[in-house]
């Protein structure tokens, strides 16, 4: 649906042109491209058009809602009918939706469901959403081994999972302990007297509830899975978190880091730029930016401490901001490669030493470019400055050069090592990434400055 389309419904539902065609023919849309033009009417027509469709619609476009929007509808609704949406939303789409609510809201909504869905909710509701338990679903099927392929089939039948969770099913004991798996391939293929345990996949990956759901994501990455089954301490089947449950948990995963490197305060449920109020995104900003202002005060000092030196010498100053710009840049490569190699489980705190002497030989060549091309750069642009008595202008040149390629060098390990350092105290790596070390980076970058300049000049 193009932005023009969508223009053009928004126009009809909002001036009431042919309303029971227009909703019509939206029945026949995916409900994520009917979400998206109900959201951008105003709120008093939402429920309006929003109840036109089926309570099967109603539980999808729910659930592509923004929250705002879905909180409008649950406010809106009878709790006998929204009972029944709620009960036709996907598991683990509806566990997202309960979370949202206020304890109140959540317990005047218990009494309107099913006994197996509030026992179901109440259930899923123990786990932290931080886990796999709080982003597993409970719409899997499962058979037991001992069964034929012809009644496992039927078994599969009378569970009736969604479509897209029928395509792995789960062959469990008589407790439910997770046995291994098969496909809905498996089944067809094998002949109907086959027994289940001759065609079940034993070699299987799974989860426990209380894995961080970043490591179930990366599990359903790692091996290219359409489905994770989760299990609890004892081995038995509770959930599954499906791919694309793990990547909306990436994408979220990304954002957050995302946020941290730049020093903003993540939020829990990240809102869309603009449904985000420009107090929020104050709030969320102004911490870091506040706190690295105050840091930033003792560049101020040092510079202050040299001011006879910048006065005797002024060409110091104009290469000041290279210094800042290009300790910050290598700082900042290396911890964003660090800190991602680490999210990816690529490296681990035992090699830190490897890391960080890894990172020193790619940044002595890069010093080493750097230091050559700033020579250059000193020698052209500064060739009709005015040079104290008893100085060259190649001198400082060098001097400049060499202060610039040690500080990309002690940038590297400060991007390298402060990562690690987080890391190892168990805290967050992307919390000291940009802004932080490019103002470390920058007071350690003044003070190579100006203690080589007065070691060669003072």
């Amino acid at each position: 649906m193009t932005k023009f389309e969508k223009k053009q419904w928004l126009n009809q539902l909002l001036e009431h042109q042919n309303v029971d065609h227009i909703i019509g023919q939206l029945k026949e849309m995916p409900t994520i491209e009917v979400a998206s033009i109900l959201k951008d009417l105003p709120h008093e027509l939402i429920p309006t058009y929003y109840h036109a469709f089926s309570i099967k619609q109603r539980a999808y476009i729910l659930a592509d809602f923004p929250e705002d929007e879905q909180l409008l509808i649950f406010h809106q609704t009878e709790k006998m009918t929204f009972g029944e949406i709620f009960e036709a939303m996907e598991s683990n789409e509806r566990m997202e939706f309960y979370r949202r609510l206020e304890p109140e809201e959540q317990i005047n909504l218990l009494p309107f469901l099913h006994k197996e869905v509030r026992m179901e909710v109440l259930e899923l509701s123990k786990y932290p959403a931080e886990t796999a338990g709080g982003i597993m679903s409970t719409d899997f099927a499962t058979v037991m081994e001992k069964l034929t392929c012809a009644e496992a089939i039927d078994k599969v039948r009378r569970d009736a999972p969604s479509k897209k969770m029928i395509y792995y099913i789960y062959a469990v004991d008589q407790d439910m302990r997770l046995q291994g798996f098969l496909t809905m391939k498996d089944l067809i293929m094998a002949t109907p007297e086959t027994l289940v345990k001759e065609v079940v996949h034993h070699n299987y990956v799974a989860s426990e509830v209380s894995d961080d759901r970043e490591l179930v994501a990366q599990k359903i990455e790692m091996y290219d899975l359409v489905a994770l089954p989760v299990v609890n301490q004892f081995g038995q089947l509770v959930g599954i978190v499906t791919h694309d449950e793990a990547i909306e948990v990436i994408r979220q995963e990304q954002t957050e880091d995302m946020e941290k490197f730049m020093g903003i305060m993540p939020e829990e449920d990240p809102e869309n730029y603009f449904d985000t109020s420009t107090l929020q995104h104050f709030k969320k900003r102004v911490v870091w930016i506040v706190g690295l202002a105050a840091l930033g005060i003792i560049s101020g000092m040092i510079i202050h401490r040299f001011e006879d030196a910048l006065e005797k010498m002024i060409i110091l100053a104009l290469y000041m901001p290279m210094m800042a710009d290009t300790g910050g840049n290598s700082g900042s490569q290396s911890a964003t490669v660090v800190i991602r190699a680490m999210a990816l489980g690529q490296i681990n705190l035992k090699q830190w030493v490897k890391v960080i002497w890894k990172e020193i030989k790619i940044s002595a060549m890069l010093a080493l470019l750097l230091a050559i091309l700033t020579m250059a750069k000193v020698l052209f642009l500064s060739s009709a400055a005015n040079i104290p008595e008893g100085f060259s202008l190649l001198e400082i040149a060098s001097v400049i050069a060499l202060a610039l390629g040690t500080q990309v060098i002690t940038s590297a390990i400060i991007g390298t090592g402060l990562p690690l350092t987080v890391k190892k105290f168990g805290g967050d790596p992307a919390v000291v990434a940009s802004p932080a070390i490019t103002t470390i980076v920058d007071i350690t970058g003044l003070l190579i400055y100006f203690g080589m300049a007065t070691i060669f000049f003072f």
